[in-house]
């Protein structure tokens, strides 16, 4: 099945590309070069011929080749403050990935008797944790690690009648709320990282309190709804408390005592998350010096990076002797994938606006739509970057259409922040199909998923959210 999908990219990429490359011959051959570029790019993303990271590099290589990109500066996206962050982030993760911490967390909430209560309190202690953890660490992390406590969970609590079907629904929701959860920080997600990265671009910058602040209520509005949606699921399973009860006192009993190297990642974690919130405070309370300086020295990728330091330095005591809480070892096993496809898709985004590209495509949807009819205009954007990402990479449509989206948004005269964020925020709301997020692949991975309810569980949760999204930048856009 693999194979066959990666033929097909092989063979269509060409095709499609040839066919732009003609189809577009009125463009200024810049625009027409990019615009074949990026047909082929996205073929090869939506069919995973190569990894995502290295189809981004193809097409800024192929952009060098043809003319129209520099060696020079067509890879400078790679030295980008952002993919720092991403580095001192994942390693951040890692760390606590490493030393158990997240499960602790889980195993923590898990274990108070409000939860244990009725499957669906159970469901919620699980989301709670999926949704909180993906606020600060990868959303695939999360439910990689929460994925085996809930396959033990639900094996012993959805055996019988419509068991199986509460199952399903229960590791859907998990999945649901890593996404729903990601969209709540800057760095939750790398699709809201690419948005603050062309907004800047353009003069408009996004600090970390600003955009919980922004994407918060939305976020937890729209984990309201799915809570509701698992509801009317969940509750009809029958449910035996006390299995869970001696479920989870076994898995805590498992558990060992707070090591030294969990603490330390405590420590680190909560000392970068106050410096990555302190400017937005300082700003609110008015202290502009204090603020600038903040926003200069400790710009949220140096903090990043001055946390994975920590964490390399920092001996974790008897555990590792010599060595520090993360090692070497750790630095190989972040998602390197992700982090290179950022800074070759940056590159290729950025040949979209220069070649003037964007400009033509804003300016061709605004020929279809009234610029009049916002409502109209920001729900079929919304839309459309929605259902793109079920059949690609989340990172790379927004890589893509980002600046798209710009361009649009400049051709009518639209002020661009709150468009621009939830189209971003769009990225990460494809709930249908394994493909569309690492939270929904885990999910399918564990073979208890089968893809037909979760095209029908995601479709009204994707219309939800999209839905959603447009009322929510309507009303800021209002106010």
């Amino acid at each position: 099945m693999h194979l066959s999908r990666r033929n097909t990219g092989l063979l269509l990429a060409p095709i499609l590309a040839t066919l732009v490359w003609f189809l577009a011959s009125a463009l200024p051959y810049e625009a027409r070069i990019v615009a074949t570029i990026m047909v082929f790019c996205l073929t090869f993303w939506m069919t995973e011929v190569i990894p995502l990271s290295m189809t981004a590099f193809l097409g800024v290589l192929l952009a060098v080749i043809v003319g129209v990109a520099k060696i020079e500066t067509a890879f400078q996206n790679l030295g980008h403050p952002i993919i720092l962050l991403f580095i001192g982030s994942f390693l951040l993760a890692r760390s606590m990935t490493r030393h158990g911490l997240d499960k602790r967390i889980a195993l923590f909430i898990l274990s108070q008797p409000f939860f244990q209560q009725s499957l669906f309190r159970l469901f919620l202690g699980f989301s709670l944790v999926s949704f909180v953890l993906s606020m600060w660490v990868s959303n695939s992390v999360t439910v990689a690690m929460l994925l085996p406590l809930i396959l033990g969970v639900t094996q012993l609590v959805c055996h019988q009648g419509d068991g199986k079907n509460a199952s399903v629904y229960f590791l859907l929701g998990i999945a649901y709320s890593a996404s729903i959860g990601g969209i709540s920080t800057i760095i939750g997600s790398p699709p809201n990282l690419i948005g603050v990265n062309y907004l800047a671009q353009e003069g408009i910058r996004i600090d970390f309190l600003q955009w919980m602040l922004m994407a918060l209520p939305l976020s937890l509005t729209m984990y309201g709804l799915m809570l509701l949606y698992m509801y009317y699921f969940l509750s009809k399973s029958t449910y035996d408390r006390q299995l869970v009860k001696n479920y989870v006192q076994e898995e805590v009993s498992k558990k060992e005592k707070l090591k030294k190297g969990e603490l330390i990642t405590m420590g680190v974690f909560t000392l970068a998350v106050i410096l990555w919130l302190s400017p937005g405070f300082l700003n609110l309370l008015g202290f502009e010096e204090a603020y600038t300086f903040m926003s200069t020295y400790f710009a949220e990728s140096t903090v990043a990076v001055l946390a994975a330091l920590l964490l390399f330095l920092i001996p974790p005591g008897q555990e590792n002797e010599g060595q520090g809480t993360i090692t070497a070892e750790d630095l190989v096993k972040i998602d390197w994938d992700t982090i290179l496809l950022f800074g070759g898709g940056m590159a290729l985004g950025q040949l979209v606006v220069s070649s003037g590209l964007a400009d033509i495509i804003g300016r061709g949807i605004t020929t279809f739509i009234d610029p009049e009819q916002e409502l109209m205009l920001i729900f079929i954007l919304v839309l459309l970057v929605l259902f793109l990402t079920e059949v690609s990479s989340n990172t790379a449509i927004a890589i893509t259409f980002v600046p798209i989206i710009i361009g649009v948004l400049h051709e009518i005269e639209v002020p661009l922040l709150y468009p621009v964020l939830g189209v971003v925020i769009a990225c990460s709301f494809a709930f249908m199909l394994p493909v569309a997020t690492p939270p929904n692949a885990i999910v399918y991975g564990s073979k208890q998923v089968p893809i037909a309810t979760m095209v029908r569980a995601g479709l009204i949760l994707n219309l939800v959210g999209a839905t959603l999204i447009t009322l929510w930048v309507l009303l800021y856009m209002a106010l």
